[in-house]
This record gives C-alpha cells, structure tokens and sequence, in this order.
C-alpha cells in the first residue's frame, strides 16, 4: 500500500513539474513577443534601395501596424542585371486581407525616427495576398539626393534674382528700366479710367 501510493504522489509531483515548466515557457515566449503557434503570413516586398530599415522594424497597412520585418536579403537579379533588396514581411494575423495591388514604401516614424515598411492597400478587391507572395516596392529617394536638389534650386534661383537684378531679359528691363515701368503703369491706368478704348481699338482693327 505504501508503495502504490509512493507512485501516485511521484505522477503527481511530475504532473505539477510538468504544468509548471510548461506555463514558464507560455510566458516567456509571451514577453518576447513569440509564440508557439502563429497564425499569420510572410510576403515579400523588393526595393532597389531599403534606405537603412533593417529587421524586426514594424510593418503597417493602412498606418496600422500588423507585423514586423523578419527578414532582409540582398540578391542580384538577372533579368534587370542589378543588385536588389528583398524585405520578408510578417503579416501576423491572417485575417489581414492585403490586396495585390497595394502600394509598398518605406517610411520614417518623424524626421529622424524608426523606419518602417508602409503598405497603402489598393482597390483591387478581388485579389490577395497570400503567404510567399511578391510585390514591388517604390523606392525612397536618398536624402543625399534630396539635398542636392534643394542646393540645385537655391542655386538656380540665385542667378534668376541675379539676371533680375542686372536687368536681363524683358522681366528685368520691366523692373529696372523706370520709363516703360511708368508708360506701363500710365496705360493701366488709362484702361481703368476709359475702357471703351479696347472696344474702340478692337472696331478699328476690323
């Protein structure tokens, strides 16, 4: 009798290590935002430029955030003869219905905050993404380049106001030349008072 009951409380005690391990390894996974079953998609997104996002950044559909970056890998296209980035989106509920037509950039939480991958859905509501799907990114523009086309315009805008200043062309003689700016102004001035004279020119040219 003591032994019979020596095993029944040694299955008890290996039921309640066995729970107690198991509820351990439900919890930390939980704190580490995995899990043991997860009921999502991936889809693949590529991009000719990823502007500096890397794994584990947030995805968004519709500026709602859905998953995370689980993968970043650069590969060489044959076809197009050039060097791409393929980004392998976690869609973490698979209720989440993405159209194939939707819209995929990269984006950047404020000026210098945390990049992430946006996706815009489209309106194509008959077809959808499913997991190992691929669509084609837009390409951010380099703030690099940005920069350099700001520069470019103040630039050009420097020798507009420049030739202005100078009077060159018709807009800076207007602006220097104070005689046609003041027959210009008395014409003006002379519609305004007596309009029938557009009428009156306008008969005699017929």
């Amino acid at each position: 009798m003591a032994e019979s009951e020596s095993r029944a409380l040694e299955l008890k005690v290996g039921i309640f290590i066995t729970v107690g391990i198991l509820i351990f390894f439900i919890v930390a996974f939980s704190i580490g935002d995995v899990y043991l079953v997860r009921k999502g998609y991936n889809i693949n997104v590529i991009f000719n430029f990823a502007n500096g996002i890397s794994e584990s950044a947030p995805v968004r559909v519709a500026g709602v955030n859905v998953g995370q970056i689980n993968k970043i890998d650069i590969f060489f296209d044959e076809e197009e003869k050039r060097t791409k980035v393929r980004l392998q989106a976690w869609i973490e509920d698979e209720k989440i219905k993405i159209t194939k037509d939707s819209v995929a950039f990269i984006n950047t939480l404020g000026l210098l905050g945390e990049k992430y991958l946006e996706l815009f859905p489209g309106k194509d509501t008959e077809q959808f993404l499913v997991s190992g799907d691929q669509i084609i990114g837009h390409d951010p523009i380099p703030t690099e380049l940005i920069t350099e086309k700001v520069d470019n315009l103040a630039d050009s805008a420097n020798v507009i106001m420049t030739r202005l200043k100078d009077g060159e062309g018709t807009i800076g003689k207007l602006l220097v030349e104070e005689k046609v700016y003041d027959d210009l102004e008395a014409f003006v001035e002379d519609i305004k008072k007596h309009p029938w004279k557009l009428l009156h020119k306008s008969r005699d040219s017929k």
